[in-house]
């Protein structure tokens, strides 16, 4: 055979070569995986969604255009984590030219010099907290200095799980902070808390100062952070530290509701009228709300949500002014989704009884039948729990789920 000849006899059979293997690569991989980079080994390939979140026909991706409907363009997607980074915020100096602005109090001229600013940074943060199945979130509103409330709920109702029982995922707890409205407690505190953090991993803070008016900031804060590291949690409990909450009632009344369902329930005020008495810790003047009565409302200690209905309520907050009442504040947001709060007596953000002499404030046998009771110190807190939790004998069973 002549050098010619051999040369190009070794050409075709390397090109065969080169086919054959060619095609045992091709049909080893999907077409995402043949034109991207590898994925990681602990990771598997997601299947192809549509928009709306169905899963595609594999059947049809090879469909002729013509055949296909155009697909429903994809809502814009928002931040994929905590996107504020710096505090770039100066007062309103507009507002001390309004003649009303002049009349306010102090604590209200400040709150509307700086309502504008609504996002800051964040200084701990705990995104895997909604990693795997999680099925309630417990959220409880703190403040840097009362660590020992924060113990005894980590000790009590607070404590987390695995599994919520019946084949639902876990529950897990978190503490909403800001920083110390004390300018000399700032660096000791901060640095308490770092440590606390750091045992138990279990607190979210903000670069904003933890004051009265400030709750509502708390509150636009943990909406958005839901939205983008916890954006499939069925439901979320959301409460004051300073309360008594049932967990097997709270899971009991949960196993007939859905995560869609417009669920917001709690111990909920029909047409409560704005206080405009001075000496009121709720006092508001008719400058900052004019109107003869708040939305429907649920009290702040404790109310359970759906999370569908969270991830509405943050975009639905967005549209509003801040207001210096956290819960009042939520009402309004409700509103302007026409969802109703739904009132539960199991939520008892009183108190199980106003009268704060009644015997039923103090009586186990009502606390195992509630949902939420407020309000209890930590060392009442761990007495009622130990009572409620031990070989206890009611007369009579009250019936609230």
């Amino acid at each position: 055979m002549s050098l010619w000849k051999k040369t190009v006899y070794r050409s075709l059979c390397l090109a065969l070569g080169l086919l054959v293997a060619l095609t045992v690569f091709q049909r080893s991989l999907t077409p995402r995986q043949f034109l991207q980079e590898p994925l990681p080994p602990t990771l598997e390939p997601q299947k192809a969604q549509k928009p709306n979140g169905q899963l595609v026909n594999p059947n049809n991706f090879w469909k002729n255009l013509q055949d296909v409907a155009a697909p429903t363009p994809m809502a814009s997607q928002g931040p994929q984590a905590w996107d504020v980074t710096t505090t770039n915020c100066s007062a309103n100096i507009n507002l001390t030219r309004q003649p009303w602005f002049k009349g306010l109090e102090p604590q209200f001229r400040q709150f509307l010099f700086s309502r504008h600013c609504r996002y800051f940074p964040m200084l701990l943060n705990h995104p895997e907290k909604c990693g795997g199945d999680v099925y309630l979130l417990v959220v409880v509103k703190s403040v840097i200095t009362q660590h020992d409330r924060r113990e005894a709920i980590r000790q009590t109702w607070g404590r987390e799980r695995e599994s919520a029982g019946r084949g639902r995922g876990a529950v897990r707890t978190l503490f909403l902070l800001g920083t110390a409205s004390k300018q000399e407690e700032r660096t000791h505190y901060q640095q308490l808390l770092a440590y606390e953090d750091r045992l138990y991993g279990d607190i979210l803070q903000w670069d904003f100062l933890d004051t009265f008016f400030n709750l509502t900031l708390k509150e636009i804060h943990f909406l958005k952070w839901l939205d983008i590291y916890c954006p499939h949690v069925p439901f979320i409990f959301k409460g004051d530290d300073d309360v008594f909450v049932n967990p097997t009632n709270l899971l009991e009344f949960l196993a007939d509701r859905q995560p869609q369902e417009n669920l917001f329930v709690g111990d909920v005020l029909q047409h409560a009228r704005p206080i405009r008495r001075k000496d009121n810790k709720y006092y508001i003047p008719g400058a900052l709300y004019s109107k003869a009565s708040y939305p429907p409302y649920a009290g702040g200690g404790g109310f359970l949500m759906a999370g569908s209905l969270a991830r509405r309520l943050h975009h639905a907050c967005d549209t509003l002014e801040l207001y210096p009442i956290d819960d009042v504040f939520l009402g309004m947001c409700l509103e302007v989704l026409g969802v109703r709060p739904m009132a539960h007596e199991g939520f008892k953000t009183f108190g199980i009884s106003r009268n704060r002499n009644s015997r039923m404030n103090k009586e186990p046998c009502f606390f195992r039948a509630m949902l939420v009771v407020h309000k209890l110190l930590p060392p009442e807190l761990l007495a009622m729990w130990g009572l409620v939790h031990s070989n206890l004998t009611c007369s009579r069973k009250l019936q609230v789920l």
